[in-house]
């Protein structure tokens, strides 16, 4: 597990798990990735029982393609940056 704080508040939090292969977790993984400003989630990376691999950003959930732990944690920071210079 890793976890940040910054010092406007703003907290990253990645956790991930292997675990056994099956029908909702194919690739063998359980993982929450969450960037959190001002106490409420602007982001999520995650597979939560029976929903799959999905991701949430400003509000709306989509499909996430997992392609590996090293892509999802590439793609969450990436997403993390483009809140930050949209903000």
């Amino acid at each position: 597990m890793f976890k940040r704080v910054y010092e406007n508040g703003d907290i990253i939090e990645i956790k991930s798990w292997k675990i056994e292969r099956s029908s909702d977790k194919p690739h063998g993984f359980k993982y929450s990735l969450v960037f959190i400003r001002g106490g409420k989630r602007v982001i999520g990376y995650d597979n939560a029982e029976q929903k799959g691999d999905h991701r949430h950003y400003a509000g709306k959930e989509h499909p996430y393609l997992f392609k590996g732990i090293n892509e999802l944690i590439e793609d969450f920071f990436n997403d993390v940056r483009r809140f930050k210079n949209e903000g």
